[in-house]
């Protein structure tokens, strides 16, 4: 019986998925006012930063428990991350094209994310 390779977390679709993600919210930030520099959009950046921190943390640790735990905090951080956009929005920092848009880009990683956390659940009972 031979063992399947360990695969590094840069290789995991959700991985990737948030990466880019995190990438889109640093340029919208940029559009931000200067007094929101370290108010608005260093929460922001810091939420979609958590989003792939803890899907890497998780997937470092031993248990497939403990990958789920930092699976569950990184969709928590990705809700985050919504709640700003739509301060953002409220804000008339960014118009409903772009929540639209991120807000499609949020909803493919929670589908990505949940499904990682369907299989995490899966192999954590037997």
């Amino acid at each position: 019986m031979s063992e399947t390779p360990h695969q590094s977390f840069t290789q995991l679709d959700v991985w990737k998925k948030t990466r880019v993600f995190k990438n889109e919210i640093f340029d919208v930030v940029k559009s931000f006012p200067a007094d929101e520099k370290y108010r608005l959009g260093d929460q922001l950046i810091r939420a979609s930063r958590s989003i792939n921190a803890n899907i890497s943390e998780g997937h470092g640790r031993y248990t497939f428990k403990d990958q789920l735990h930092f699976c569950i905090q990184a969709r928590g951080s990705l809700s985050e991350c919504y709640n700003h956009l739509i301060d953002a929005y409220d804000a008339k920092y960014i118009d409903k094209e772009k929540l639209q848009y991120l807000k499609n880009f949020i909803d493919e990683i929670e589908r990505l994310l949940n499904g990682y956390i369907s299989w995490l659940r899966k192999n954590t009972s037997t």
